[in-house]
């Protein structure tokens, strides 16, 4: 059985990927080289294009395989349709970033780049479009933006990457590139969970008539065989696989990593166009989750708390809330605390680990250890970095009941710190003082009594109680206060202050504060 390497071409619109994708190609797909009628009519792709390159198997790999499907996945490239590229981005297994030898990187090559230092899958950059260039000069052309290539590449994860410059309208190259696709092939590390729960990211849906539904998309983990059952999770339904095919060749069972479509009857294509089946219950719908926060240094604005971000996960883009939390714990365990963050602070010197509860608009289809990417997709200016973070489903909410969903907030042990200030009034005797200013008149002072707060002299005493119908309080103290902070309390110049600090858990209905 041949193994499926899927391969993302991405790059800035018209940068020459549909293009490309064609002559490296010896199999179409029912969706390949922009055969949508409107990206015709446009002249730009608007959605993920399949096609594939069928090769013998390198020496390296003919132990493993008798062959390779080389899978290319044709990503838009217009910044309109990032949220169909994150999309792309979940199930390859390699990246071809192409770059207009005329133009350079352009904002949505760097965007392309950043989806491909999160997903840490190895990369080819191909120059295309050298045949543009007048023969005389292609060489220092070449030579120029390879440098400047280079140069771009140095600081992220991909610093040494191979640069190959093409044409792939003249096919100049071509052979080149397939040589250095097939040594980065032996190089990949293919740790597909074939005994995982099967699951199946469907792009395209579409009927034939007399024959069924044909879902088309990538196994992203397990097996899958004819007559198996599968659930479509958005909709509860559950199906039989009918037939499945390659690439428009007939097979009985496909594994994590396959290009396949899959045939089921009785169900309505309109109903869906992209989205995943599954093994029942592997996949689950929720309205939030939590992931381990971390921040695109190329977006430069601040990322606050109870802001709202495009929240990209699997094929799904929706708006969400985020609410940041810490602690200086890497992994997130629902028995540890959390302190509440306004905002990420960037160089933090107290190296502590950023989480995020994201609470979604409307319910989502979430798996374990999904990746999600929040975006400020409405940004008006062209030039920017609209990826702001990134991170793994940690855990989920796995009801949209809405009690459900409240008992799952407050198992989240976030808390803010709290301080309050008041001064010594007077005092009572060598264990106790009258304290004012700590509280508003309308405080209930009665919730913080065996509250344990400190002196600007040093002396840690403990709240016994309300003192008159103001907002006054006595504090206690276990041992006499010395003699130096009696002498100031008597004195008319005292300025001895008063400090409380205590947590106050966010979620909890309750509202109780914790020292």
């Amino acid at each position: 059985m041949p193994l499926n390497i899927n391969i993302g071409l991405l790059g800035h619109v018209d940068s020459g990927k549909t293009s490309l994708s064609k002559i490296l190609s010896n199999i179409s797909s029912t969706a390949a080289f922009d055969k949508n009628p409107q990206s015709k009519e446009r002249g730009i792709t608007l959605d993920l294009g399949f096609s594939a390159l069928s090769i013998d198997a390198p020496e390296r790999l003919k132990e493993k395989t008798d062959g390779l499907i080389l899978t290319f996945v044709d990503c838009p490239g217009h910044n309109s349709l990032i949220r169909t590229i994150i999309g792309g981005n979940l199930i390859i297994d390699m990246m071809i970033l192409v770059v207009d030898i005329q133009k350079g990187f352009e904002p949505q090559t760097g965007e392309c780049l950043i989806l491909g230092e999160i997903n840490k899958k190895p990369m080819i950059v191909v120059l295309n479009k050298i045949d543009m260039i007048e023969e005389s000069k292609r060489d220092t052309a070449i030579e120029k933006m390879t440098k400047k290539v280079s140069k771009t590449l140095e600081p992220t994860i991909f610093k040494g990457t191979k640069t190959i410059p093409v044409s792939a309208v003249k096919n100049i190259n071509i052979d080149k590139l397939i040589e250095s696709i097939k040594e980065e092939a032996c190089k990949l590390e293919l740790r597909r969970p074939n005994d995982a729960s099967f699951l199946f990211a469907f792009d395209h849906c579409f009927s034939i008539k007399g024959s069924g539904t044909i879902l088309s998309g990538t196994v992203l983990q397990g097996t899958i065989k004819i007559n198996d059952s599968i659930e479509i999770p958005s909709l509860k339904m559950d199906r039989k696989i009918k037939s499945m095919q390659m690439f428009k060749k007939p097979i009985e069972k496909a594994i994590s990593g396959d290009r396949v479509g899959i045939c089921i009857t009785n169900f309505d294509s309109k109903l869906l166009e992209r989205g995943l089946i599954c093994n029942k219950g592997t996949v689950e719908t929720s309205y939030a989750t939590v992931i381990k926060l971390n921040r695109i240094k190329y977006f430069k604005r601040d990322i606050k708390s109870k802001t709202k971000f495009h929240c990209s996960i699997g094929h799904e883009t929706v708006m969400a809330t985020i609410i940041i939390f810490s602690n200086n714990i890497n992994e997130f365990d629902f028995g540890s605390e959390y302190q509440y963050e306004d905002m990420i602070i960037e160089n933090d010197e107290d190296n502590r680990h950023y989480f995020a509860l994201i609470e979604f608009e409307h319910p989502v289809l979430i798996y374990d250890d999904m990746l999600l990417i929040a975006s400020k997709l409405d940004t008006e200016q062209t030039n920017v970095c609209r990826l702001a973070f990134y991170g793994n489903i940690l855990v989920k909410n796995s009801s949209i009941d809405k009690n459900s969903h409240e008992s799952f907030l407050q198992r989240l042990k976030i808390y803010k710190e709290k301080s309050r200030e008041g001064n010594v009034q007077r005092l009572v005797n060598d264990y106790e003082i009258i304290v004012i200013n700590l509280f508003k008149k309308e405080t209930d002072r009665s919730k913080f009594e065996r509250m344990k707060c400190k002196l600007s002299t040093g002396e840690v005493g403990i709240i016994s109680g309300s003192f008159g119908q103001s907002s006054k309080v006595k504090v206690q103290f276990s041992s006499p206060l010395s003699q130096t902070t009696i002498d100031s309390i008597k004195s008319s110049k005292s300025d001895i202050k008063v400090h409380l600090s205590f947590k106050k858990f966010i979620f909890d209905k309750n509202h109780r504060m914790v020292q």
